[in-house]
C-alpha cells in the first residue's frame, strides 16, 4: 500500500472533519510561545526547501522519490504533484488535496505513510503541509544550492567596529542572532602559528616568530597583512595546499585494482603544487583539467594537467575485460567531476534517478557522454601519454618542437586522408578466397559492394590470414590497397564494442598461372585513419616488429588503411593478388588481436604516387622526422593525459539499464542536468557541433553555475575552521547539511567569481585576516552551551593538524626537513612487514639517514593505494581510491604509538633534542629554547618545572643504565633523557592540534 492512487478518497463529509481538525492545529500552533523551545511554532511563510522538501525526504521519497515511483507519484519532481499533471495537491485548496487527505486520516488502508512504512506524519509536519497549501503550494525549481547566490547587502551588527574584512559582518550578525558574543583576539603567538600552519603546512620558523612580534608591537593589523603576504608568496604554500586538491582528484603513484601497479604520474602533482604557487585562477584551473588538450595549441603544462581524469583505477589482472573497466573508469570520472567541482553525489544516478534531487537517470548518461569519447583504454600502457620533460626548465623548448610537430603531423594526415576516404579511386575485390595459418576458421561473404572475410567461432593466436582475388580486369596498374577491419557483428559492435585487432604485418604478391614464384609487392608507406594511432601504422612494413595498423584494443567502426606502393607496378593478364594479414598481438594473456572481418579494394590512381614521391610531401616527413629526433633527446617522462577520438571514430553513448554498461538503453549525447543552468551553446561556435569536454569545461564555471564557487568557497573554509560552512561537504544536496551562514557563503562566492577573479590567494587572504579567524579559540561557558561544535564561529578554530603538517611539522621543528621541490615520489621508511604488494616489482627503498629524500615533504611520498603510507593512514589520510572531499578525524590510540615510536618521529626528537642542547648550555634553558620552538610561545613556570621533572627523571634511567658493573659511573651528556624530552615536545596537545 505505499502508491497514493490505489485506494478511492474519502466522503466530503469525513474529509471536512479531518480538515477542521487541521485548522484546528494551525491555529494552535500560530499562538504557540516563541520563547519555549521545546514547542512547535509554525513558520508565518512556508518556504519550500525549507520547511515542505525536508518532510517529502523524510517520510515520502523512499516510495514515491527519484528511484521508486509508487503510482506513478514522485515528490521530487514538481509536475507529478502539482497541476496542470500532478494531483496529489490543489494550490489554495487543502481540503481538497490528496496530500492532506492521505496524511492525515487513521484508516491504516488509506494512510500515507502506510503503517508498515513507518510511523504517521507529526501534527507539526501535517500544520506545515496544510500551511503551505494554503499559500498557495509555491514549489521552488530547486534546493538552495541549485539556485543561484544572490548579491547580499553587508548586515547591521551590534559592533560595527569588529569588522576587519566584510566577511566578519556577517559572522556577528549570526552571533547577535543567537545570542553569543565573540571571543577576543587570539595571542599573537597563538594566530602566528595558526595561520602559519594553514597557508603553509609548516610552523613558523624562530625567526618568523621574532620579526612578526615586532612588527606587531609596531602595528598588528599591518603586521599581519605583510606576513599573510610572505607565507602566500611561499612555495610551500602549494605544497600544502595542493594534498587538499589531491584528496578531490584522488591522485596516487599507483594504478589501483589488480596489481597496483606503479604508474609515472608525478608531474601532475607538481603541475597542482605549482597551479596554486603561481595563484592559477580557479576557472583556468578547472578548464585546463577538464579540457586542456582540448584547447587551442595546447602546452604540456594544459595536457599534464588533463591527468586529473587519468587517475581513474586500472585493472592489470589476466582475463578481464577491457572494457568493463574503461566504462568504470569514465564513471567515475563523472562521480569525481560532480563530487570536486559541484559537491554533488551524482554516483547513484548511475543506476536510477536520484533519490532526493531533481537528477534524472538518463541525465548521468548524458553528461558520461562528455568523458566517453577519449582513446584511453583499461591497459598496462597508460597511453595516451604526453612526452613531459623532467627538467621543467626544458618545457619552453619542447613545447616548441611539438607545436611544429603537431603541425606537419596534421598537415600529412589531412594529404592523406582525404585520399583514403574517397571512394572513387577504390575497386573491390571479386571472388575472394580466405584461408589462416592455423585451426581459425574463416568464410567469405557479399556484404553489399564488397566480399567480406570473417572468422568463425574462436580465434587463435598468431592467425595469419591469407586472401586471394583476381585484380579486375580493366586495371592496367596497381597502386595501392585498401585494407578495411570490421567488427564481427557490425550491426552491435558500434554500440558494443569488440577486441580489436593489430596488423602486424602485411605482406602482398601477385600471383600469375605459368610463373613460377609469385611476384612480392613492395610497399613504401600506410596511409591510416586515424590521426593519432596508438601504434604507428607503418610498423606493418617492418618484419620485425609485431605492431602496425591497429584498432587497439577495442573496435567499434571500420577502420581503413592504404597500403601505397613504391611506384606502380603493371598488372599482367589474368593476375591474381595474395594479401597475407598477420598478427603477433593478444592482451592480457587471453584476447587475440585479429581482424575478424574485412575486406580488399584495389587502386590504380596515379595519386598514391603523388603521395609517395612529391617533393614538398617527402620534404615535409624529412622535417617531421628531425624534429621527432629533437624532442625525443629531451630527458622526459611519460605521464598519461587526456585525448579526444576524431569525429569519424566518435564512440557512441547510451544509457546503461540499471547502471550495467551491457545492458545499454537509448543512445544519448552530451548534456547536463536541467535543474541546473544549461550550457551555453556559443562556446560551440558552430551550433551544429556536439558539445565535448572543453563546453562541459566552461559551463562549470561560468558566473551561471550555482555550485562550482559555493563548493570552492566552503572547501578552503572548512580547512581554515575545521568545518564548513557547509558541513557536509560531499553532498551541497537536499540530503546534505543546510549552511550554517547561507548569506556568508552566497557573499564569498559571489566575491571569488567576481572581485576576486576565481583568484584562491585572494580568498584565502580575506579569511585569514579576518576578525572571525583571529579569535581566540578559548572555550568559555556560555560558548559551550550556546555553541558546542563552534557551528556559530565565536571563538577561533581549534582542531588536530591533517596527517600531512603533523609529519612535516616534527621533520620543520627538529631541522631535518629538506626543502627540495618538486620531483619523482619518495620513500620515507615504514616499519617491517608492511611494504607486501602484488607487483614484485614495486620496490620500496628507503632512503638512508642523512638523505635528503628521506626528509622530503609528505606531499611527495609515494602514494600506493593498496598500501597506504602507514603514518597517512593512521591520521585519516584516504586511499584516494576515490575521490574523498572530506577528512573525517579520528582520535586513536594508533595516532599517539604512531608519533612516540615511528622512525621519521624518533629521528625528529633526537634532532630536536641535539638542536636544543646545540643553542643553551643549560637544560632548563634547553628545554626552554625547545618549547618556544614548538609551540610558539614561552613556556611558564609550570611548564618548565613538569619538563625538568621528566629530564631529571630520564636522566637517573639513563645514568643507571649507563653503569658498567664496577662501581664507575659513566659520564652522561644527557642526550638520552633530552631526547625523551623532545619526544614529549612533539607529541603535546597544543602541537598536534591547530
Amino acid at each position: 500500500m505505499s502508491t497514493l492512487s490505489r485506494f478511492p478518497a474519502m466522503g466530503a463529509s469525513k474529509l471536512r472533519v479531518m480538515a477542521c481538525i487541521v485548522l484546528t492545529l494551525l491555529a494552535v500552533a500560530g499562538h504557540a510561545s516563541v520563547n519555549a523551545s521545546d514547542r512547535f511554532v509554525l513558520p508565518e511563510t512556508i518556504d519550500f526547501n525549507d520547511h515542505v522538501r525536508p518532510i517529502f525526504n523524510s517520510h515520502c521519497t523512499a516510495c514515491h522519490g527519484g528511484v521508486k515511483q509508487a503510482g506513478d507519484v514522485s515528490f521530487v519532481y514538481r509536475e507529478q504533484v502539482l497541476p496542470p499533471d500532478g494531483w496529489i495537491v490543489e494550490p489554495g485548496d487543502p481540503e481538497n488535496s490528496v496530500l492532506i487527505e492521505r496524511v492525515i486520516t487513521s484508516d491504516p488502508d488509506f494512510r500515507m505513510p502506510p503503517p508498515d512504512h513507518g510511523p504517521p506524519l507529526s501534527a507539526d509536519d501535517v500544520a506545515i503541509l496544510t500551511k503551505w497549501i494554503q499559500q498557495g503550494a509555491v514549489w521552488k525549481a530547486s534546493y538552495w544550492s541549485y539556485a543561484a547566490p544572490q548579491p547580499q547587502p553587508l548586515p547591521e551588527v551590534s559592533d560595527p567596529t569588529w569588522e576587519r574584512q566584510p566577511l566578519d559582518r556577517f559572522v556577528l550578525a549570526k552571533l547577535d542572532e543567537k545570542g553569543l558574543t565573540p571571543s577576543p583576539d587570539a595571542a599573537p603567538e597563538r594566530w602566528l602559528r595558526r595561520v602559519t600552519l594553514d597557508l603553509t603546512g609548516l610552523p613558523p620558523t624562530l625567526e618568523q616568530r621574532d620579526a612578526f612580534l615586532k612588527a606587531f608591537d609596531q602595528n598588528n593589523d599591518a603586521a599581519r597583512r605583510d606576513y599573510v603576504d610572505q607565507l602566500l608568496a611561499s612555495t610551500a604554500f602549494g605544497e600544502r595546499w595542493a594534498s587538499v586538491w589531491l584528496d578531490q582528484i584522488r591522485y596516487a603513484d599507483s594504478k589501483g585494482l589488480g596489481l597496483d601497479g606503479r604508474r609515472s604520474v608525478w608531474k601532475y602533482r607538481d603541475w597542482v603544487i605549482e597551479s596554486l604557487n603561481r595563484d592559477l585562477p580557479y576557472d583556468e584551473f578547472t578548464v585546463k583539467q577538464i579540457a586542456g588538450d582540448l584547447l587551442p595549441d595546447p602546452t604540456i603544462e594544459d595536457l599534464i594537467a588533463t591527468a586529473a581524469h587519468r587517475l581513474t583505477q586500472n585493472n592489470e589482472e589476466g582475463g578481464t575485460d577491457d572494457e568493463e573497466f574503461r566504462v568504470a573508469a569514465v564513471l567515475d570520472r563523472v562521480s569525481t567531476t560532480w563530487q570536486a567541482w559541484l559537491g554533488v553525489t551524482f554516483g547513484c544516478v548511475q543506476c536510477h534517478s536520484h533519490p532526493y534531487d531533481p537528477f534524472r537517470h538518463e541525465e548521468f548518461y548524458e553528461f558520461a557522454a562528455f568523458f566517453n569519447n577519449t582513446t584511453d583504454s583499461d591497459l598496462d600502457e597508460d597511453w595516451p601519454v604526453v612526452q613531459a620533460p623532467i627538467d621543467p626548465r626544458d618545457n619552453s623548448k619542447a613545447d616548441q618542437l611539438d607545436r611544429q610537430i603537431r603541425k606537419l603531423r596534421d598537415q600529412l594526415f589531412q594529404s592523406e586522408f582525404a585520399q583514403l576516404r574517397a571512394d572513387d579511386v577504390w575497386t573491390p575485390l571479386r571472388d575472394l578466397k580466405a584461408s589462416t595459418s592455423n585451426a581459425t576458421r574463416i568464410e567469405v561473404q557479399q556484404v553489399d559492394d564488397y566480399e567480406e572475410f570473417h572468422t568463425v567461432d574462436t580465434v587463435s593466436r598468431n592467425t595469419d590470414i591469407t586472401l586471394e582475388s583476381p585484380l579486375p580486369a580493366e586495371m592496367k596498374q596497381l597502386t595501392a590497397i585498401r585494407v578495411t577491419a570490421k567488427p564481427l557483428d557490425p550491426k552491435t559492435g558500434l554500440d558494443d564494442s569488440e577486441w580489436g585487432f593489430v596488423l602486424s604485418e602485411l605482406k602482398a604478391a601477385l600471383v600469375v598461372d605459368g610463373q613460377d614464384a609469385p611476384t612480392e609487392i613492395s610497399f613504401a608507406r600506410v596511409i591510416s585513419d586515424d590521426p593519432n594511432p596508438f601504434y604507428d601504422p607503418n610498423a606493418s612494413l617492418d618484419p620485425k616488429s609485431n605492431r602496425g595498423f591497429a584498432a587497439y584494443s577495442r573496435i567499434h567502426h571500420s577502420r581503413e588503411a592504404a597500403f601505397v606502393l613504391d611506384s606502380p607496378i603493371e598488372i599482367p593478364a589474368n593476375a591474381r593478388i595474395r594479401v597475407t594479414l598477420k598478427h603477433r598481438v593478444f592482451v592480457l594473456g587471453a584476447f587475440s588481436l585479429v581482424t575478424r572481418r574485412g575486406h580488399l579494394a584495389v587502386s590504380d590512381s596515379d595519386d598514391f604516387a603523388h603521395i609517395v614521391h612529391d617533393e614538398s610531401l617527402s620534404k615535409a616527413r624529412k622535417k617531421l622526422a628531425e624534429l621527432e629526433k629533437k624532442r625525443s633527446e629531451i630527458k622526459s617522462v611519460s605521464v598519461p593525459v587526456m585525448q579526444e577520438r576524431p569525429d569519424h571514430l566518435a564512440r557512441p553513448s547510451h544509457l546503461f539499464e540499471r547502471g550495467l554498461f551491457l545492458t545499454k538503453g537509448k543512445p544519448v549525447t552530451p548534456d547536463t542536468p536541467e535543474s541546473l543552468h544549461p550550457l551555453h551553446r556559443d562556446d560551440l561556435g558552430d551550433n551544429s557541433l556536439q558539445p565535448n569536454r572543453l563546453t562541459l569545461a566552461k559551463w562549470l564555471v561560468s558566473q551561471d553555475n550555482p555550485l562550482t564557487a559555493r563548493v570552492a568557497v566552503n572547501r578552503v573554509w572548512a580547512q581554515l575552521f575545521g568545518t564548513g560552512l557547509v558541513l557536509s561537504e560531499e553532498d551541497f544536496g537536499s540530503s546534505g547539511e543546510a549552511p550554517s551562514h547561507p548569506k556568508l557563503l552566497d557573499f564569498l562566492a559571489l566575491r571569488f567569481q567576481g572581485e576576486q577573479q576565481w583568484s584562491m590567494k585572494t580568498m584565502i587572504r580575506e579569511i585569514v585576516l579576518s576578525r572571525t579567524y583571529g579569535q581566540s579559540a578559548k572555550v568559555t561557558s556560555d560558548g559551550l552551551r550556546l555553541d558546542p561544535q563552534n557551528q556559530w564561529l565565536s571563538r577561533g578554530p581549534r582542531h588536530r593538524l591533517s596527517s600531512e603538517i603533523v609529519r612535516d611539522q616534527a621533520l620543520a621543528l627538529s631541522g631535518l626537513l629538506s626543502d627540495k621541490s618538486f620531483g619523482p615520489p619518495v620513500h620515507p621508511p615504514i616499519p617491517d612487514g608492511v611494504w607486501k604488494p602484488f607487483q614484485s616489482g614495486d620496490k620500496w627503498s628507503p632512503s638512508k639517514r642523512g638523505d635528503e629524500n628521506r626528509y622530503r615533504r609528505s606531499i611527495y611520498t609515494y602514494m600506493k593505494r593498496s598500501i597506504p603510507y602507514p603514518m597517512f593512514a593512521a591520521f585519516d589520510s584516504p586511499s584516494r581510491e576515490f575521490c574523498a572531499p572530506r577528512r573525517l578525524r579520528s582520535n586513536t590510540p594508533l595516532q599517539a604509538l604512531m608519533m612516540l615510536n615511528d622512525e621519521t618521529f624518533a629521528e625528529s626528537a633526537a634532532a630536536l633534542a641535539a638542536r636544543m642542547q646545540a643553542a643553551r648550555k643549560e637544560p632548563r634553558e634547553q628545554i626552554r629554547y625547545g618549547f618556544v620552538i614548538v609551540t610558539c610561545r614561552k613556556p611558564t613556570a609550570a611548564d618548565l618545572d613538569d619538563l625538568m621533572t621528566l629530564f631529571d627523571l630520564q636522566r637517573n634511567v639513563s645514568d643507571k643504565q649507563a653503569f658498567d658493573g664496577n662501581g664507575t659511573d659513566q659520564i652522561s651528556d644527557n642526550a638520552d633523557a633530552m631526547t625523551t624530552v623532545a619526544a614529549v615536545l612533539l607529541n603535546l596537545d597544543e602541537v598536534v592540534m591547530k
